[in-house]
């Protein structure tokens, strides 16, 4: 793990963040004060007391702004990080300024510089050497009491797993260099090739991934690029995958609710996307004015206006699932607290409604989608413990209080001719957990066990083509591993790991 930031200071809190076993190097763009230099050596103290590794001294590499990107490149080829971790590229703003018509972003003018240029140079370093590299972005001046995934500015999602028309399994995770993609080679079978690097245009980190009705991958995010006029813009954009290992579809962009202020339109969130019954895709993402903005594409390839869902300021945190009555729901965490609202439809294109009493209250970063329609899945603010939560009924506990994150879950799964829900999850530092429960009551409860293996992304879980469950995780050297479900066990067992070479 390599933190790039702009000074000493700014490493504290990413430091904090650390997971015991972790091994870190601390780059620093400015050598700070010495008050900033003697606080990281009480930080680097109390991480080695935690269990985390810091090498030796912080590297200062003394950058001027328009030379970063080529320093930060040297040190990340002398380190050779696999993760990279540095600061939010698009600091939020802390006012606006009407006369002069432009956001007030408190934060040093630096901090976004070195968090642009890290992004730039991590996606240089894995183009040229071919080795993938995770990036991960965290916004300052978070409040610590809820958490270091409160400041993640872009998402760690746990469906990126999914089944293809054909029955293959495809896995997709964001990396430096863009996407990166492992299929199976047979349905149900344990070779895999991969990982490949999918065309794609140069995307912030982050990767929103689903499925329509016939099957086909639709993958979602953030890209950063120069237009005409040679200043930097932010859009989503939006691709398909038709056929399982083939080449994926264009990028299209999708726009931006801010897209006509390039200062605000900067800090526009990361996309949640879902499709409703009637093939209708329905994408919604954190605006400038941190509500919810969402836009429609229709199944003839129509986009409707952008329309801004108002009412409760929000977080980057957004889970967008299918209704209980065939519409859209967006789930959001609200704005520096550990609680969520709902807006639905109560039918596809219908009005959105907003649900403004708190719906459930989830730890920070640990929303997700459950295969029941219109159910989450969170940790209990207050217990960490994972629960399901419907609207209009109280959360159900379902055990697992260690670890973090988000959960993953697919239904559907023969366990002893039960019909049951399968679940993975982050434990106790990284390790992945296990669980299940029988299809739609999970008020039964979940029995939780150690799968054997760690991960540096939330695990994901999907149905193979033969109906096993599958769990792939990202090993702690970067690469794919997959265990399938045992058939004919005596409850839910699942056979060896495998690593894809």
């Amino acid at each position: 793990m390599a933190i790039v930031v702009a000074t000493p200071a700014d490493a504290l809190a990413l430091l904090a963040g650390e997971e015991p076993g972790a091994a870190v190097h601390i780059v620093c763009a400015q050598p700070g004060t010495a008050d900033e230099r003697a606080a990281l050596d009480r930080a680097v103290e109390d991480a080695a007391r935690r269990g985390v590794r810091v090498a030796g001294d912080a590297w200062v590499i003394d950058a001027e702004v328009g030379k970063i990107t080529a320093l930060v490149l040297d040190a990340l080829h002398e380190l050779r990080p696999l993760r990279v971790r540095t600061l939010d590229p698009d600091p939020a703003h802390v006012a606006f300024d009407a006369e002069a018509k432009r956001p007030v972003i408190a934060e040093p003018p630096l901090r976004g510089s070195v968090a642009r240029a890290t992004i730039a140079a991590a996606r240089r370093y894995q183009r040229t050497c071919g080795a993938p590299v995770f990036v991960d972005c965290r916004r300052a001046g978070v409040d610590p009491r809820l958490g270091a995934q409160a400041a993640a500015r872009h998402p760690r999602s746990t469906r990126w797993l999914v089944r293809g028309a054909d029955g293959r399994l495809s896995a997709y995770l964001p990396s430096a260099a863009g996407v990166l993609r492992w299929t199976e080679r047979t349905a149900g079978r344990d070779d895999w090739s991969g990982p490949e690097l999918l065309e794609s245009p140069d995307l912030l980190p982050g990767l929103t991934v689903l499925q329509d009705g016939d099957g086909y991958a639709h993958l979602i995010g953030l890209r950063r690029r120069k237009r005409a006029d040679g200043k930097e813009h932010v859009d989503i954009v939006h691709t398909t995958q038709y056929q399982s290992g083939r080449p994926i579809g264009p990028w299209h962009s999708v726009g931006n609710p801010n897209a006509n202020d390039r200062a605000k339109a900067r800090e526009v969130g990361f996309p949640a996307a879902v499709f409703d019954t009637a093939g209708n895709l329905h994408v919604f993402v954190r605006n400038f004015g941190h509500g919810v903005s969402t836009r429609r594409q229709s199944p003839d390839g129509k986009w409707s206006a952008w329309q801004h869902l108002r009412g409760v300021a929000v977080a980057d945190e957004l889970i967008a699932l299918p209704g209980r009555l065939g519409g859209a729901e967006i789930w959001a965490r609200t704005r520096d607290a550990a609680s969520a609202v709902r807006w639905h439809q109560e039918a596809p294109q219908g009005a959105w409604t907003l649900d403004a009493e708190p719906m459930v209250s989830p730890y920070p970063g640990s929303l997700s989608a459950a295969p029941e329609a219109g159910t989450v899945r969170f940790r209990y603010a207050a217990t960490n413990e994972v629960c399901a939560g419907v609207p209009g009924g109280g959360p159900v506990g379902l055990g697992g209080a260690d670890g973090a994150g988000p959960i993953a879950a697919v239904a559907g799964v023969d366990i002893q001719g039960w019909g049951c829900t399968v679940l993975a999850r982050w434990g106790h530092a990284g390790a992945c957990a296990v669980g299940a429960h029988e299809d739609g009551r999970p008020e039964g409860g979940v029995w939780w066990f150690d799968a054997g293996e760690t991960s540096l992304v939330p695990p994901a879980v999907a149905v193979d083509g033969y109906g096993r469950a599958v769990i792939t995780l990202l090993g702690a050297d970067g690469r794919l591993r997959v265990a399938r479900q045992e058939p004919g066990a005596s409850g839910l067992a699942f056979g060896s790991w495998i690593t894809v070479r």
